[in-house]
């Protein structure tokens, strides 16, 4: 059986953003994850049953460490000779693609989820578009994960089109629409829940679902929310995720009235969230930049309407006036106005809700998309053959 090594930077990428896939692969090709974290990556190993190599990854700019890891990485390559090594996220792409080069691994595969440099400025900025360049140019494909992220590498002169392809309609995983199921929640689930959350019955609940962080549009969501509740009593605002003050840190006020609003809920860090989209009557994701974010499939394959930025991926799942609205990027004003409408026209929510899951459930199921990979993986594969 051939070999398949699957490299992230952090663990809680191959958990979360490759949920299921790895496993499915090894009835095809023996797997091997990579990524930081030991004892959680190798406890990821046994959940999905499939090997484990860990390597000390960082997600930040650390050259002796980076260096340390290239080599181990190519050691690794050496001694085990695997046919593909596929890559996500940015540091594990550069280190996995650089590695695999030089132990001459014939099939090097990237997939992009998303560019952070989007949100960055001067040398930083420069850096990082080498990095992507560097990245793309090691590769022997590269799969951004969405129509729009493709246009912003072509854009941005990262790589030529030839190189470049989305699979399916996009995303990283696709959706097991079976697990992220509205119907397997009982009311009396929801009510429990809710008195848990110390959540109103009656209160219409806004929920967001990913890191706490200025990026994915906090600051505006929460001052969006606290004005909308003055005139609105009975809402909630859902914060599910963990905060992360040194990368990325809200603002200061923003930070206060999380703390203080008896109105905003946070649950920190969940492994399963569908408990919370079942209690929630609608997602909130203003993000600055995604690639082809999980959480908006995954809320409407649990029938919420969402009210998105207007970014690749986000607009890509979300059909205005189908399943959701768009709104423009850090425009606190217009998130505000889709919020009231949400929560003043309870007819244009429902026509919205009744689409949501109907719409993830033709175009992003789970196996499909994996089955899409598994032919990419072939076709490359008898390509090398033939050559």
């Amino acid at each position: 059986m051939s070999k398949l090594v699957r490299i992230t930077t952090i663990p809680l990428s191959l958990e979360k953003l490759l949920e299921g896939q790895l496993t499915y692969m090894s009835q095809y090709y023996e797997v091997t994850a990579i990524a930081a974290e030991k004892e959680r990556l190798e406890q990821y190993g046994k959940d999905n049953r499939v090997n484990t190599f860990w390597v000390n990854l960082t997600r930040e700019i650390t050259p002796v460490t980076d260096l340390k890891a290239l080599f181990r990485l190519y050691s690794f390559f050496k001694r085990e000779k695997p046919l593909i090594v596929h890559t996500h996220t940015p540091k594990a792409g550069i280190i996995g693609m650089l590695a695999s080069k030089m132990a001459g691994v014939p099939i090097r595969l990237h997939t992009v989820a998303g560019l952070p440099l989007m949100e960055t400025t001067g040398l930083k900025r420069k850096v990082l578009d080498e990095v992507e360049r560097i990245t793309y140019s090691l590769a022997t494909k590269v799969y951004p994960n969405s129509r729009g992220l493709k246009e912003v590498i072509l854009d941005e002169g990262f790589a030529s089109e030839e190189k470049l392809k989305v699979l399916g309609k996009g995303s990283s995983n696709g959706i097991d629409t079976e697990y992220f199921n509205p119907y397997k929640y009982s009311d009396q689930e929801k009510a429990l829940l809710k008195q848990e959350l110390n959540i109103p019955e009656k209160d219409f609940v806004f929920i967001f679902i990913g890191r706490l962080v200025s990026e994915k549009g906090i600051n505006e969501l929460v001052a969006s929310f606290s004005k909308l509740q003055r005139e609105k009593k009975n809402i909630t605002l859902l914060l599910v995720g963990p905060f992360e003050e040194n990368l990325d840190p809200l603002m200061p006020d923003t930070m206060e009235t999380i703390k203080s609003h008896p109105k905003i809920v946070t649950t920190g860090y969940q492994q399963d969230v569908r408990p919370y989209f079942s209690v929630s009557d609608a997602l909130a994701f203003p993000s600055y930049r995604e690639g082809f974010p999980n959480v908006v499939m995954q809320a409407g394959a649990m029938n919420l309407p969402s009210i998105v930025s207007d970014i690749n991926g986000c607009n890509e799942i979300i059909v205005e006036g189908m399943n959701g609205v768009i709104v423009p990027v850090k425009n606190e004003q217009a998130l505000y106005e889709a919020m009231e409408l949400f929560v003043k026209n309870k007819n244009y929510l429902e026509r919205l809700s009744e689409n949501s899951r109907e719409q993830i459930c033709k175009f992003y199921d789970r196996n499909e998309f994996w089955e899409v990979l598994l032919r990419e993986y072939k076709k490359l594969e008898s390509e090398i053959m033939k050559s």
